[in-house]
């Protein structure tokens, strides 16, 4: 049952913020230009009649919003814009438009919410996110250095890439035209720049992972392979509360279903959605690779398993067992390992949530 008396839709901006208020008794439409100020925006939805309930879009301007709202004692539902329903022939789309689209879906019941994590949360998520911007930054740098080498025809070829012996061949890399060497100066610098940058934030990520109220499930996650602190650490802040969720639906949650188009009885599967969290699906994706060599337990996944109750190492090594049967039938089968990384990678996910989810005494 609808448990308002006037549905209010925002469309909020960096700068402003265009509300609707839909009176479901009488069929007014109330409308306010607001600053982004919190202030202002409670004081006009305590001037609406009430029962009030409010939703936004989830977008770049964070959850403050839904929190300060909910301090106030109004009722915020964070909407998730992939889910929003919108006529086709609806063509006209303006700030006022969208905000009374959303009163009207929330009216009905039909705005499908996110959940709105804490301050501790999406600080810590902010801290994951952040050193997987640097790690891009790294790459690109690296890129750079070795595209600068390659155009004068240097070619590194005495082992293993970016090693301390690579380093230092980088570092004696010498060139007679000074605007060539100040370039590659400049891009070596970089190179140092982001290392250096994604080495803190590594270490503060390992700091946090191992005092933290996230520790336990890191612990957890850990004990499965291809998921070091790092990125059990990352899944944990990432995912938030395990328990909305099943394995049955992570995998959509996290975009690792396949998507389909069928019809009557023509049945026809494509790639997998890609919706939902994309920063937790790169790290199973990733971790999934690491379950196609030949499972031997080593001497620091041993440690990990110590960590944590006997039930949950047991459980873990069951799925690691698991996992690596996967790749070999996919490989028997001469399946195309990245096509077969993907698939292998929703297990991982349903594995995780299990482990996470155990009793706390398990």
């Amino acid at each position: 049952m609808i448990g308002q008396r006037t549905s209010v839709g925002l469309d909020v901006h960096a700068r402003s913020v265009v509300g609707r208020g839909l009176d479901v008794q009488t069929g007014d439409v109330l409308r306010a230009r607001l600053t982004p100020a919190h202030e202002q925006i409670i004081g006009w939805l305590r001037s609406l009649p009430g029962p009030v309930k409010a939703t936004y879009e989830a977008g770049p301007t964070g959850f403050g919003l839904a929190r300060a709202l909910e301090a106030a004692g109004i009722e915020c539902v964070v909407a998730a814009p992939s889910r929003l329903l919108r006529p086709s022939g609806d063509r006209v789309k303006t700030d006022a438009n969208d905000a009374l689209h959303l009163a009207q879906l929330l009216a009905v019941g039909q705005v499908t919410a996110v959940a709105v994590p804490d301050e501790e949360t999406e600080a810590a998520r902010d801290l994951v996110r952040a050193r997987e911007d640097a790690r891009g930054d790294l790459m690109s740098a690296r890129h750079r250095v070795t595209h600068l080498l390659l155009r004068q025809g240097i070619v590194y070829a005495s082992g293993t890439a970016w090693t301390g012996v690579h380093e230092n061949w980088l570092r004696s890399q010498r060139f007679p035209r000074p605007a060539l060497q100040w370039s590659y100066d400049a891009a070596l610098a970089a190179l140092v720049a982001a290392e250096d940058r994604r080495d803190r934030l590594d270490a503060a990520i390992t700091e946090l992972a191992a005092a933290s109220r996230f520790t336990p499930v890191t612990d957890r996650l850990a004990c499965l392979r291809g998921i070091s602190t790092l990125t059990g650490f990352g899944l944990a802040v990432e995912i938030g509360d395990w328990s909305r969720l099943s394995p049955a639906t992570i995998g959509a949650y996290l975009g690792l279903v396949p998507s389909e188009d069928s019809t009557g009885e023509s049945r026809s599967q494509g790639g997998v959605t890609k919706t939902g969290n994309g920063h937790a699906r790169r790290l199973l994706i990733e971790a999934a690779w690491h379950h196609r060599p030949p499972y031997r337990p080593s001497t620091q996944l041993r440690r990990r398993w110590q960590r944590v109750p006997g039930a949950v190492a047991a459980h873990a090594a069951k799925g690691n067992r698991r996992l690596h049967a996967r790749w070999r039938s996919f490989d028997a089968r001469h399946k195309r390992p990245v096509v077969a990384n993907t698939a292998i990678a929703r297990e991982p996910a349903g594995w995780c949530w299990a482990l996470a989810a155990m009793h706390p005494d398990q």
